[in-house]
Order: C-alpha cells, then sequence, then structure tokens
C-alpha cells in the first residue's frame, strides 16, 4: 500500500494561506523548500495541512533519526515536562540519567560530556576548550565545512554564506582544502592518491598561514552543507596522526552524522578515530532542541567552576529526551536499520545514475546520501537551476526534499533511520520518476 498520497496541487489552499501569512511577519531568510506546511508527521511519513502525505527525506535537516512523534519520545517528553521545565545549573535526576547514559554509549576513550542547546553551542564550546586546553589559538578548519552560523563556528567554517557581509572573521583560522574526489582539482584517478595530495595541501596551508600557535583541528566527519562529502576511506585517520605527531587536539563535529545516521552511532568510529571532543546535536534529542559536548576528561579538565554553561543546556525536557531516544535506538536497532535501508537505496539510486542524464555522482553512507546534480556528465557542470524543480516535482509526486551543497546542486536523502523497506522503495521509485523526467 502507498505511503504517499497528493491529492492537491503544491501548495495546497491551506498551506497556500499559511505561507503568505508567515511571510507578512517572520523574515523570509530561510532556503528554498518544498511548498507545503507540515501539520503532523510519524516515523518517515509527513501529513500537511491539506491532508497530503509525503515520505520524508530530509527528518527535518537530519533531526528526526528516531522518526517523527516517536510515542516513547513524546511520552517521555510529556512526563517531563509535567514536573519541571528548566533549572539552569543544579542538577536532576532526568540531567544525571541522562549523562550516564550518553556517557555508557560514547566510545570506550571518552569519559565526559557536558550538556547544550545546539550544535553551533557545541563547536562554539570546542574550539574555546581546544585553545584553552593547549594555551595556543590557531583552529585548523576546512573549505566547505559547516560548523554553525555564530561568529566562531562560521570563522573556522569554509562556508562564504554564513560570514558574508559581517566583516571580519575570527582571527587564528588556518584553513585547508577538504578531498572532494568527484571534483579531485588534481584529477585523481583514486580516491588515494586524492587523499595523499590534500594532506600535501594541508602543510603548504600551515606554512603558509600559521603564525606558530597552532592549537587544534574542527572537522566534520562528512561535509553536510558543502553537499554531503564523504573524505576518501583512511583520509581522516591520517588527518588524525598528522594531528598526534604536532601535539594538536582533534574535534569531530558530529552535529548531524552521529546517533546512527552513518550506520553506526559515531561515524568517526567507522574511520578508527580516537578524537579528543566530540560535538553531538540534531539526533540526540530527534526533535527537542538539545546537543552535547563529549570527550577526554583530561580535555575538560582545563575549565574551572562556571566556565562552561548554557541557559537551557541540561534541562530536564531535554535531558528526559536523551534518555528516550537513546532508549529508542538501542532498542529498535536503528544502527542496523540505517545500513540496511541505506544499502537498499544506494543501490537504487546507482541504478538510477545509469539511467538519468543529470545525476552526476551518489555518494553516502548509512542513511545520509548526497545527489549531485549536473549539467552533463562528461563537464561535471553543476546544475543549481534544476534543483527548485527537483524539489518541487519530488513534493507533488509524495517525496519531501531539500538541498545542500557548495554549488547548490545537491539534493539530500536523509530519511528518518525508521524508514521501512516499502517505503525507502516507494521513495527511490518517486526520485527516479522525477529526475528521468528532466
Amino acid at each position: 500500500m502507498s505511503s504517499c498520497h497528493v491529492k492537491t496541487p503544491i501548495p495546497g489552499p491551506k498551506s497556500q494561506d499559511l505561507i503568505q501569512r508567515w511571510l507578512r511577519v517572520e523574515a523570509d531568510t530561510t532556503g528554498y523548500q518544498a511548498q507545503v506546511v507540515w501539520d503532523r508527521g510519524r516515523g518517515a511519513i509527513v501529513t500537511d495541512v491539506d491532508g497530503n502525505t509525503f515520505i520524508d527525506w530530509t527528518s527535518g535537516v537530519l533531526v528526526a533519526n528516531v522518526g517523527h512523534a516517536h510515542p516513547h519520545l513524546v511520552r517521555a517528553l510529556g512526563e517531563a515536562s509535567e514536573k519541571l521545565l528548566n533549572n539552569y545549573e543544579c542538577p536532576t535526576e532526568y540531567r544525571v540519567l541522562a549523562a550516564e547514559k550518553l556517557v555508557a554509549a560514547l566510545p570506550p576513550h571518552m569519559d565526559k560530556c557536558f550538556f547544550l542547546s545546539t550544535g553551533s553551542e557545541t563547536t562554539e564550546a570546542a574550539i574555546r576548550i581546544m585553545k584553552r586546553k593547549t594555551g595556543r589559538f590557531e583552529i585548523i578548519g576546512f573549505q566547505g565545512a559547516f560548523h554553525g552560523r555564530t561568529y566562531a563556528a562560521a570563522s573556522v567554517g569554509g562556508l562564504a554564506g554564513p560570514k558574508r557581509g559581517y566583516g571580519p572573521p575570527m582571527p587564528g583560522v588556518v584553513r585547508a582544502p577538504f578531498p572532494y574526489f568527484y571534483r579531485c582539482p588534481f584529477g585523481s584517478k583514486t580516491e588515494a592518491e586524492c587523499a595523499d595530495k590534500h594532506l600535501e595541501l594541508l602543510d603548504d596551508a600551515v606554512r603558509a598561514n600559521s603564525c606558530g600557535s597552532l592549537a587544534g583541528i574542527l572537522v566534520e566527519t562528512y561535509q553536510g552543507a558543502a553537499g554531503f562529502i564523504f573524505p576518501p576511506q583512511g583520509y581522516l585517520k591520517r588527518l588524525q596522526d598528522w594531528a598526534r605527531q604536532r601535539q594538536l587536539l582533534l574535534t569531530v563535529d558530529e552535529v548531524q552524522s552521529s546517533y546512527g545516521r552513518m550506520g553506526a552511532m559515531w561515524g568517526h568510529v567507522l574511520e578508527g578515530l580516537e578524537p579528543d571532543l566530540m560535538c553531538i546535536g540534531k539526533g540526540i534529542g530527534s526533535g527537542y532542541p538539545v546537543a552535547a559536548i563529549a570527550g577526554r576528561g583530561e580535555v575538560f579538565a582545563c575549565l574551572g567552576k562556571g566556565e562552561m554553561s548554557s541557559t537551557a543546556g541540561g534541562n530536564p525536557v531535554g535531558s528526559a529526551a536523551v534518555i528516550a531516544v537513546l532508549e529508542i535506538i538501542q532498542g529498535e536497532k536503528l544502527c542496523e536499520n540505517a545500513r540496511k535501508m541505506g544499502a537498499l537505496i544506494m543501490d537504487r539510486l546507482r541504478q538510477t545514475q545509469d539511467k538519468s542524464k543529470h545525476l552526476g555522482d551518489v555518494r553516502g553512507r548509512g542513511l545520509v546520501m548526497g545527489l549531485e546534480i549536473v549539467k552533463d556528465k562528461k563537464t561535471k557542470e553543476p546544475a543549481p537551476d534544476l534543483i527548485r524543480p527537483i524539489i518541487d516535482l519530488a513534493a507533488a509526486n509524495g517525496l519531501l526534499v531539500g538541498s545542500v551543497g557548495i554549488y547548490g546542486n545537491v539534493v539530500r536523502v536523509a530519511p528518518p533511520l525508521v524508514i521501512t523497506d516499502a517505503q525507502a522503495h516507494e521513495s527511490c521509485d518517486i526520485m527516479e520518476k522525477v529526475l528521468l523526467s528532466l
């Protein structure tokens, strides 16, 4: 039985009215999305205010890992909300239990965490901690990286959008190219060759730009906003070795790659890494805004009492979300489902790639994939002008997708980890229909 039922034009009449009212009162600064007004969701299915139902390939920007409105999570939030909403730094039983459960789920070399509210808060905290721990101030970031829109996070990031028009970024950032094999500037024939060249460029960047005060590296497990760019296998491990040789701290930004998204609880474990710090967000609350920074206790020890806090960080409702989400992911074996459904969707999309004149690259791991749309497969010229039609056509057929990319030409594939076999096939059927119609 089909999961998608679109009975009105998109947008439907109620959606159209609400979108017009919204634009009259709230600043129009968000990116382009399918022109539907969400009403409710369950699992991987979203229903809009006009009664249309869609399979969701966005997870609300890689947030709803356990599915939309999971009953166990909803109950946990309701029960906690009835008791206490916020209490700042005083511990609650919820906060203690959440920290215990999170630390138990961390890689063995990590033994401490601290709760915050957003992914940007975690990357800002990581930057400060690396500076404090080492007594140095330079942070290595990468072209194409996105770590948030706050000052230090945007400064270390390697995209122009979050920085354009705001004046000088934070000093002390050394930026290096990130390996993007599909568009390797050296024309590398293998991923290993591409990795070699980019490690050489890292050395060049440090020689040219560092003033001798390197503190650490901030890197994503894969680059999300840049277009779901996955580095060559082994590159991140070599980057860690490079950092260790120079006594630098390594922070992995797993705000969107953790909590089963890549088919493992922590994406960096798939690369054999042991970072000093890890930034966690999005999936940790699966719809409730909560985030955390985790790492080695010896690294956190550089901070004294009162030197890191957050107004809403660790609140009892967010802590209840942390507990419930971990119980769902572990109890329902969602990492395993992400691997299984990811392999199915990847296989289907690569079959579509063979038929489509515009699907230049399909890349990913687990349930996070990028579809790079090009004008011509031989020249690889980006086709950002095709993205809105793809988003709109997909929605008209019952599939919600979003876009990312340095060139604005990558379709996001990131459904909730609870997506079923039938929903995976149906959504791939829709995407193939859309791409072959271009």
